[in-house]
């Protein structure tokens, strides 16, 4: 750019010391919609994140479908009705730790470092990310239960609203969880130990629930590891509200662990992120 457009630029855009500075609503929206766009920009990247869980969901109805006859599941008239709420609650949590997995990127990429030179919160970065992967997780909740509905026989005996409450639920949760794997990754410097520390993680908590199998054939450390699980309790409340069945406190319970996460793991990330070097 010569000198002569240079000026004509900075002519047209005024000073810059005297450019108003954008509100923090403002700066979570940009944010957001830059996220979005890179993760929907990708078309590849999008089929195959939507396959995914269509995928495990086919191939866990499949060889678990014995289980389908087992005392606590039968009533469910079909392993098929016990498995479905488990799984959105599950591909929250898959893609919870994929939030921590985007920020990371973001960090050794330098996008953050860039955003540490601007009158920006630092804060909004973080809840833009977990609000992009939040947008990203309705669509694969989305796809994932009407793939189940088309493909595999899943009937939601709460009827449509009851469906789309349980789905409002597990969006919730996986927006809320998606703060704890935020605050991981703040705090580890490395993709691999994110990677290591992220599936210690997760898999005790999807296979020491009830996602899988009823908690009565499971063996006594099981079940009360499971009682202090809460992703038992996020499930439970899933499965009552799809398939129409007593809510009790599961709702409310499940919620409350997910707000308890959610505040702890956020006030964690935004000081860890803040003085992070």
């Amino acid at each position: 750019m010569t000198q002569a457009r240079h000026r004509a630029a900075v002519t047209a855009l005024g000073d810059p010391a005297a450019w108003p500075e954008s509100g923090f609503w403002t700066q979570v929206r940009v944010l957001t919609a830059r996220s979005l766009r890179t993760a929907f920009g990708d078309r590849r990247l999008v089929f195959f994140g939507l396959l995914q869980p269509v995928v495990l969901l086919l191939l866990f109805s499949q060889v678990f479908s014995g289980v389908g006859e087992l005392p606590g599941v039968a009533a469910y008239q079909g392993y098929v009705n016990f498995l479905v709420p488990a799984t959105l609650v599950n591909i929250a949590m898959t893609t919870a730790m994929s939030s921590g997995a985007g920020l990371l990127a973001e960090i050794y990429g330098g996008f953050t470092g860039r955003l540490r030179c601007l009158p920006i919160a630092l804060f909004s970065v973080l809840l833009a990310r977990t609000l992009a992967d939040a947008a990203r997780l309705a669509v694969q909740l989305a796809v994932t239960a009407l793939a189940s509905v088309v493909f595999l026989g899943f009937r939601p005996a709460g009827g449509v609203p009851g469906l789309l409450a349980a789905l409002a639920l597990t969006l919730v949760v996986g927006w809320c969880l998606s703060w704890v794997f935020v605050a991981i990754t703040t705090w580890l410097r490395k993709a691999e130990t994110l990677q290591a520390a992220s599936f210690v993680v997760m898999f005790p908590l999807m296979f020491s629930s009830s996602a899988y199998m009823p908690l009565d054939t499971m063996p006594a450390w099981v079940r009360a590891v499971s009682a202090v699980n809460p992703l038992t309790y996020a499930i439970d409340a899933t499965r009552a509200l799809a398939l129409g069945r007593p809510i009790g406190w599961s709702v409310l319970t499940a919620l409350v662990i997910a707000a308890v996460a959610a505040v702890a793991g956020s006030l964690l990330a935004a000081r860890t992120f803040r003085n992070r070097a």
